[in-house]
């Protein structure tokens, strides 16, 4: 019996730089590490290639004046009202840098206990302890501090009011904050509102429209399109975006499905293999101690080859053993489960055998994997090699 199964390898390549030939460049990295460790690429193999170097090789940028053009175009006067954004230096900090230096004043409406990702300004066990209803709760930012006290982050010992309320001071008439959990709350501030949630957008977006906005954009509207020769994105605008200076945002690749495709053709061209390719942002996945939710892109992969569509169709094999196979041991029970394992269904959606197995698309769970592998510092691997992901306990 084959001894190894999936395998998860970070790959290290240069520093990639704005319009570096980046297939080839990854392309060249995975073709050291074959020589470096005897072996080569086979069908079945995936690469992932994280979204940063992809956008970076694109000069896919955006100045804090570029967002701040966008927001003055589409709210040319009066208060703007920004609601639910996430509590992030890296990501939304910036962003509001642009969005206060191109309003006149900034209401911002912070939900609690915590964001949409899971950053807490206070633990739920605080809100409970003090007979706090934040269904239906409103606080201006002084109440909040009078009844919760300390708000800085768990993890990086940020004041996050404290923070935003001073980079609101790009704005003319400053910012204020509030903190509730209806949308709508800010409508009594401004009817000019950014939904700047995330994964939870479309339904913040219906209930503002409902209850009377007049102008209301998403994250994913502002910078969805080029101004003054920024870069943009379609699909996701702002959304996925990350700090690159105090004054310039990296944002989301556009057009990654023409790299995926590129880079898989460019291997099989040079190997004659057949690997998946995707490219991946933040993974899905919560932190059990901190309860962040890691993932603060719009998607965990913005593109991917046709082989990695779907979802996963496995038996659950521990269920297996425990039961059809409770009596059986050693070479009689390795080989049922292999030959159960080859007369599984197609299609294991909704049936007993796959109780207990993880529903989710293939992108995601390997898209997480590769977030895992590569990290967010300085390891150095932005491609990560995936072997044995398609195999199961059958595979010779």
């Amino acid at each position: 019996m084959r001894i190894t199964g999936t395998q998860a390898i970070g790959i290290r390549t240069p520093i990639i730089r704005e319009n570096d030939d980046l297939a080839q460049i990854v392309c060249e990295s995975l073709l050291k590490f074959c020589a470096e460790q005897n072996t080569a690429l086979v069908e079945g193999d995936v690469v992932g290639v994280t979204e940063a170097v992809v956008a970076r090789a694109q000069g896919n940028y955006a100045t804090v004046d570029h967002v701040a053009a966008a927001v003055r175009s589409a709210i040319p006067s009066g208060p703007v009202g920004v609601v639910f954004p996430i509590l992030s230096r890296n990501r939304f900090a910036v962003q509001l840098r642009g969005i206060a230096r191109g309003a006149d004043s900034v209401v911002v409406q912070l939900s609690y206990p915590s964001d949409e990702v899971g950053n807490h300004l206070v633990t739920a066990e605080r809100v409970f302890e003090a007979g706090v209803n934040p269904y239906e709760q409103t606080f201006t930012e002084e109440e909040f501090r009078n009844v919760f006290g300390d708000t800085r982050h768990l993890f990086t010992a940020v004041d996050y009011l404290e923070l935003y309320r001073n980079i609101g001071k790009e704005a003319k008439g400053g910012l204020k904050i509030i903190l509730s959990n209806d949308p709508c709350e800010i409508l009594k501030h401004t009817p000019n509102v950014i939904a700047a949630d995330i994964h939870t957008r479309h339904m913040t977006k219906f209930r503002l429209s409902e209850g009377g906005a007049h102008t209301l954009l998403g994250l994913d509207d502002i910078l969805a399109e080029s101004v003054d020769g920024s870069g943009y994105n379609p699909d996701y605008g702002l959304l996925g975006s990350n700090k690159a200076a105090d004054d310039r945002l990296k944002l989301f690749p556009r057009n990654s499905d023409d790299f995926v495709e590129q880079l898989q053709r460019m291997i099989h061209s040079k190997t004659g293999a057949n690997v998946e390719v995707l490219v991946y942002g933040d993974g899905a996945f919560k932190d059990p101690a901190g309860k962040i939710w890691e993932l603060a892109d719009p998607v965990v992969s913005p593109a991917y080859t046709s082989g990695l569509k779907g979802l996963p169709n496995e038996l659950k094999l521990k269920n297996i053993a425990d039961s059809e196979l409770a009596h059986a041991s050693g070479e009689e029970a390795r080989m049922a489960m292999i030959e159960r394992i080859r007369q599984k269904n197609k299609n294991l959606m909704g049936k007993d055998d796959a109780t207990g197995t993880t529903p989710r698309k293939i992108t995601d769970l390997i898209g997480s994997l590769c977030d895992l592998v590569s990290g967010s510092g300085d390891k150095g691997t932005p491609v990560v090699l995936v072997r044995g992901y398609f195999d199961n306990y059958a595979t010779e």
